[in-house]
């Protein structure tokens, strides 16, 4: 469903590989407090998307326009300065670091010392780890450091957040609690979110965006993507 304002757009966005087309001239439009994801096979170009919504990848061609700014080619600090949280598949997490260390860095980079306090508090509530905010990041558990990792992006307090594959190598409940915290700040923040787990899709899911052989194949709910034909033959197959 549209709601507000298109607050992040692609235009004839293009990433080629030598004669490899892994994005190939892909135009989407977000909308305001939206929860978009992106699904698809492996090698169908999600990934590559991604990082050249993030500044990671420079597109051969095409536009990324973030609220009316051109961002095409621009480091990924760059994107985040506009107040853009972006969670790459990399982990970024200081392990020698406390958790209250970590997502306390995280909100002085873009936020005074009085205004950043609160923010740490306010994050380390809403991910529940309070009882761990005193522990080496290092020392914890993988589901806790992608907890962690999730909170130093939302402790600068983003309106747009990306998310590359938040609930991978989880438990079962660990992805349960993932979904609830997405959900969660979806209430504050647009989300793009890209993931392989249908499941985990199903739970978060607003609109979904399926990627085949580069471009956009469809565009609907999950539903609605679950029942096409065309997304089983090449993606979901039985496990829908």
């Amino acid at each position: 469903m549209k709601r507000g304002e298109v607050v992040l757009e692609t235009r004839n966005l293009s990433m080629h590989f030598g004669g490899v087309r892994a994005v190939d001239r892909v135009d989407i439009a977000v909308w305001e407090n939206e929860l978009r994801c992106l699904i698809g096979p492996n090698g169908a170009g999600k990934s590559t998307f991604f990082k050249c919504l993030t500044g990671q990848l420079r597109p051969t061609a095409g536009d990324v326009v973030v609220r009316d700014v051109h961002v095409t080619g621009r480091e990924p600090h760059d994107v985040a300065a506009l107040g853009v949280g972006i969670k790459t598949q990399v982990p970024n997490v200081f392990d020698g670091l406390s958790v209250e260390e970590n997502i306390g860095l995280a909100a002085r980079r873009w936020h005074g010392r009085h205004r950043s306090a609160t923010l740490v508090t306010e994050t380390l509530e809403r991910l529940q780890l309070g009882d761990v905010k005193s522990q080496l990041a290092g020392s914890l558990a993988h589901g806790q450091r992608q907890w962690v990792e999730l909170g130093m992006v939302i402790a600068a307090a983003p309106w747009l957040v990306f998310l590359d594959e938040p609930a991978a190598g989880m438990t079962h409940e660990e992805t349960a609690r993932t979904a609830e915290l997405i959900r969660e700040i979806n209430t504050t923040a647009t989300l793009i979110v890209v993931e392989h787990d249908m499941q985990f899709i199903r739970s978060i899911s607003d609109i979904v965006t399926v990627f085949h052989e580069g471009s956009v194949l469809m565009e609907d709910t999950m539903d609605a993507v679950c029942a096409d034909p065309r997304v089983r033959e090449v993606y979901l197959g039985r496990r829908t």
